[in-house]
C-alpha cells in the first residue's frame, strides 16, 4: 500500500470520528492558538535582526541569535515530550492487513516530520534568514545555516520519542525529561560545560563551513534508525494485551491511625496515589513547586516586587493541594458508585481530602525554609501562604469538587493530560490563586508588607477556626449532587 492511501485513510479517520464532531470548539480554539504561534514567530523572525541591530550596535546580531540557540532547543524538546505523540494506536488496525510492518513503521515516522513543532521555527528562521541576506551575509552560507536548524530540529524530533519510549516501558511519568533537561541546564548555569558556546560553535561551523552538515545529518539518520527499530518492536496488534507482572509492595501505613475515622480513607488515596500513573504525578510535581521560587527570588527582577512573593507562597505550599485536589472526587470515579452504595459517612470521606492537602501543605512549608537564604520576608510570606492554604484554599478546593462531574482514568498518561478537566478547573483558580495574590497586593500598597501577610494568615485562622461549619456546608453541597456525579462518572467519556 502506498503512502497516499495511509494519508487519505488517517483524513478519513480525523474528520469521521465522534470525537471530531464532540469537540469542534476546542479544534477551532487550536487553530488559532496554531495561527497566534505562526504569526508571532513570523513577526519574531522579521524584526529580530533590526531590533538586535537597535540595541546591540557593536555586536553581530547573527551571533547573538546562535548563543541562545541551546535555550532553544532544549525548550523544544521538553515542549515536544509533552504535547507530540507517536500514533501508534492509530495504525495498529493496519496490522490486520497485508502490509509489511516496516512499512507502516516508516509512515508513522515519516508522519511525525510533517509535525506542527517542525513547521513552527521555520516561520522564524526563514524571515531571519532573508534578513541576513538583505544585509549583506553570503547567501550560500545563510541557507546552510538555515538547513542546520532544521536539521537540528528533526534530530529533537527523533530524539524525544526515544525519551518518551523509555519513560513509557519505565513508568517514570516526565521524570526522564526533567533529568535530561534539567541536567543540561544546570552544567550549563552552573559553567561545568557551557552548552550555550557549544551549540554555537557547532551552528556557526556549519554556516563557515557549509560541508559540515553532514555531521547532523548523520546523527539524524542514526536516531531515525533507533526509533525505527524501537517502533518495529512494539508494532504488534497484542502488544497492549500482554499481562503486566508487578510486586504489590504493602507500605506501613499504620501512621495514619492517628487521624481517626478519616484514617482509612487517608490510606486508600495513599494507595491510589502511588500505585496509579495519573495521581503519582502529584507527587512528582512536588519537586517542581518546590524549586518554583528558584526562577524567582535570584532574579533581581523580582527583588523590588515582594508583592509577588505571596504568589509564589501560595503556589509553593500549595502544589499538591492543587494538583491533587483539583480532581477530586473524580480520582475515585472508577468505584464511586461502588463507594457510595457503603455505609460510610460523606464527611469522613472528605475530612481525609482534607486532612491529607493540610499535611502536604505543612510539609512542603518545612521543606521550603531554606528559601529565607534570599531573605526573611520570603519565609514570612510563606508561613502566610502556608495558613491561607489550609484554612481558606482547602475548602475552596473541596467546594469545588462538588461540582465536578469529569470522570479520569487512573492508568493513564500523566503528562499534559485533561482528561478530567472542566470549566470547574479553569474557574477555581480565581479564587484559589488570584485572589489571595491580589489581597496580599492591595494591602502591600497601601499598608505594608508585614500587615499584608498578617492579614492573609488571620483569613486562614479564621478559616481553621470555622472548619467545622465549612465542612458541614461542603457535605451538604456534596449530599445534594450526590446521584448526579454517579451518573456522571458512570458515563464514558
Amino acid at each position: 500500500m502506498k503512502f497516499k492511501h495511509f494519508i487519505n485513510l488517517e483524513w478519513k479517520q480525523y474528520f469521521r470520528s465522534a470525537y471530531w464532531q464532540k469537540s469542534m470548539a476546542l479544534n477551532i480554539l487550536l487553530v488559532f492558538v496554531a495561527l497566534y504561534f505562526i504569526v508571532s514567530f513570523l513577526f519574531l523572525g522579521i524584526a529580530l535582526y533590526p531590533i538586535l541591530k537597535e540595541n546591540f550596535p557593536e555586536q553581530d546580531p547573527f551571533v547573538i541569535v546562535n548563543s541562545y540557540l541551546f535555550f532553544w532547543f532544549l525548550t523544544d524538546l521538553v515542549m515536544r515530550f509533552f504535547f507530540q505523540k507517536l500514533p501508534v494506536m492509530s495504525v495498529k488496525p493496519l496490522l490486520t492487513l497485508p502490509i509489511k510492518r516496516g512499512q507502516v513503521v516508516h509512515y508513522v515516522l515519516g508522519k511525525s516530520v510533517f509535525s506542527f513543532f517542525n513547521f513552527l521555527p521555520l516561520f522564524a528562521v526563514i524571515p531571519f534568514g532573508i534578513m541576513l541576506v538583505i544585509n549583506g551575509y553570503p547567501m550560500v552560507s545563510v541557507v546552510f545555516w538555515i538547513l542546520a536548524i532544521l536539521v537540528i530540529t528533526l534530530i529533537i524530533n527523533f530524539l524525544n520519542f526515544i525519551i518518551e519510549s523509555f519513560s513509557s516501558e519505565k513508568e517514570l511519568s516526565y521524570l526522564p525529561i526533567i533529568a535530561f533537561a534539567g541536567g543540561l541546564f544546570a552544567i550549563n548555569y552552573f559553567n561545568l560545560m557551557s552548552f550555550t558556546n557549544l551549540v554555537s560553535r557547532a551552528v556557526s561551523s556549519v554556516y563557515e563551513t557549509p560541508a559540515l552538515i553532514a555531521v547532523p545529518l548523520v546523527i539524524l539518520i542514526v536516531l531515525y534508525i533507533v526509533n525505527f527499530k524501537i517502533l518495529k518492536n512494539k508494532l504488534y496488534l497484542d502488544s497492549s494485551l500482554k499481562i503486566k507482572t508487578q510486586v504489590v509492595k504493602a507500605s506501613n501505613l499504620e501512621w495514619t491511625r492517628k487521624f481517626g475515622d478519616a484514617a482509612t480513607f487517608m490510606q486508600l488515596d495513599l494507595k491510589l496515589i502511588w500505585r496509579n500513573k495519573r495521581p503519582r504525578s502529584s507527587v512528582f510535581i512536588l519537586v517542581i513547586g518546590l524549586l518554583y521560587g528558584l526562577f524567582f527570588y535570584p532574579n533581581p527582577a523580582y527583588q523590588d516586587k515582594p508583592w509577588f512573593y505571596a504568589f509564589i507562597g501560595i503556589f509553593v505550599t500549595g502544589i499538591f493541594l492543587i494538583n491533587f485536589g483539583q480532581f477530586i472526587p473524580a480520582w475515585d470515579s472508577g468505584y464511586y458508585k461502588m463507594l457510595m452504595s457503603q455505609n460510610i459517612k460523606y464527611k469522613q470521606y472528605l475530612q481525609s481530602k482534607h486532612t491529607l492537602m493540610t499535611l502536604s501543605v505543612v510539609i512542603m512549608f518545612v521543606l521550603s525554609i531554606p528559601y529565607v537564604y534570599f531573605g526573611w520576608e520570603i519565609l514570612v510570606a510563606h508561613a502566610a501562604a502556608a495558613i491561607y492554604n489550609i484554612g481558606i484554599n482547602t475548602h475552596v478546593i473541596l467546594l469545588g469538587g462538588a461540582f465536578n462531574r469529569k470522570k479520569i482514568d487512573l492508568n493513564q498518561r500523566a503528562a499534559f493530560n485533561y482528561q478530567g478537566t472542566g470549566a470547574v478547573q479553569w474557574l477555581i483558580g480565581i479564587p484559589l490563586m488570584l485572589l489571595p495574590a491580589a489581597i496580599f497586593g492591595v494591602l502591600y500598597y497601601f499598608l505594608n508588607y508585614e500587615i499584608a501577610c498578617l492579614i492573609l494568615s488571620v483569613f486562614g485562622l479564621l478559616g481553621i477556626v470555622f472548619h467545622k461549619k465549612l465542612m458541614t456546608f461542603i457535605t451538604e453541597k456534596y449530599m445534594t449532587s450526590k446521584y448526579k456525579m454517579i451518573q456522571a462518572f458512570s458515563q464514558d467519556n
